[in-house]
């Protein structure tokens, strides 16, 4: 994320990273056990962090579960969904080194959890407002909308040429009553086939990625000299060979781009007793309902926890001096929507489900089928 104002106009930037980004990749993994163990037993408690590095794929944290998987099948099977089957790469779904040191939840942190208290501390905030549909800032919504362009266009075969790993950046300029104008500057890099020259690369991200985004959008291509695919000039390995990958690292990815405060811990890999998840999914929920329902057009929402206690010791409510109804009725209305103990967020929004591996990319935030982005009537 980056912002700057230029004469009366500001510019500002968000990322997004593909699903085979070894980050990614880690947060697939996490999620995917989360998935599977909850299938089976929707108590468990979960804080499994993945680590993916050349030709290494290694598994950490607590668990607390009576269910019974197959942590290597799971961990290769959707390493091999992203794409990794090629060991030339020096990390494959089939081929690299498998660990896992899991262990079982300390008693102490369940001694607090069993009482329907947080399974730790911590603060989280949620945001929306009214610049795209789903209620989320352009720029990582854009991005978000590439990198999962970028993706459908190699596992369609649209782009032959790609491989599993990319990013992109999107600057957009805000006019001077903060209002999305324009995009002012497009960043891809995406790992591609040897056979393709830079020139070409190039033409078929335009074409077929950035165009139909920026149309979805409503928004025409920046000037030619604002558009950077692959910077450095090429890309050939894709993934943990050229840069390790661990679950959590992609935050501001996961939540809204920069644009709003983000919480001090991550969500991928842990169960909805973890705050740090179902608190910056409730946190989400309270702030997109107050702008769906019109009483705001920008709101952020924060919560904080303490570990074994069960209600937040802290919730405000931000709407930047945008709120069309008093203090008092913006509380009064988040108190109705949802109980914001650990109990009533994990029962308002039936959370004890495998449900998070669609989290896994492109953000946690904006996709419509998950609980948290419900909207109700006001």
């Amino acid at each position: 994320m980056s912002t700057n104002t230029v004469g009366d106009a500001t510019l500002f930037t968000s990322e997004s990273v593909c699903a085979g980004h070894p980050d990614k990749m880690a947060d697939a993994v996490s999620d995917a056990l989360v998935d599977a163990i909850m299938a089976l037993d929707p108590q468990a408690r979960t804080g499994i962090e993945t680590v993916v590095g050349a030709n290494q794929i290694s598994l950490f944290g607590e668990i607390k579960t009576s269910a019974v998987v197959d942590f290597e099948k799971i961990v290769r099977g959707t390493i091999e969904q992203l794409g990794y089957t090629n060991p030339k790469w020096k990390f494959s779904a089939s081929q690299s080194h498998f660990s896992n040191f899991l262990h079982q939840q300390s008693p102490e942190i369940a001694m607090g959890v069993d009482q329907d208290g947080a399974g730790d501390q911590g603060m989280m905030f949620g945001f929306a407002c009214d610049e795209t549909p789903e209620l989320m800032p352009l720029p990582i919504a854009m991005a978000h909308a590439i990198t999962r362009r970028i993706d459908e266009c190699r596992e369609t075969g649209v782009l032959k040429w790609l491989r599993p790993d990319g990013k992109a950046q999107v600057t957009i300029r805000y006019d001077e009553n903060d209002k999305p104008v324009a995009v002012e500057k497009l960043v891809a890099a995406v790992a591609h086939h040897e056979d393709f020259t830079a020139d070409s690369v190039r033409t078929d991200v335009i074409e077929h990625v950035f165009h139909p985004i920026l149309r979805h959008y409503g928004f025409a291509l920046p000037a030619e000299h604002n558009i950077v695919i692959n910077g450095t000039g090429l890309w050939h390995i894709p993934g943990p060979e050229s840069d390790a990958g661990l679950t959590g690292r992609k935050i501001v990815v996961d939540t809204y781009g920069g644009y709003a405060r983000v919480g001090g811990g991550a969500f991928s890999g842990k169960d909805p007793s973890k705050v740090d998840r179902s608190g910056a999914y409730a946190a989400r929920y309270i702030a997109k309902n107050i702008v769906a329902a019109g009483l705001a057009t920008k709101c952020e929402v924060g919560l904080a926890y303490v570990i074994g206690q069960p209600k937040p010791l802290m919730q405000t409510i931000d709407t930047f001096g945008t709120a069309t109804v008093s203090e008092a009725e913006l509380y009064a209305f988040k108190d109705k929507l949802i109980d914001t103990s650990v109990r009533g967020i994990i029962e308002t929004l039936n959370l004890r489900r495998p449900i998070y591996s669609q989290t896994s990319a492109y953000g946690h935030f904006g996709k419509a089928d998950l609980p948290w982005e419900v909207t109700v009537q006001a």
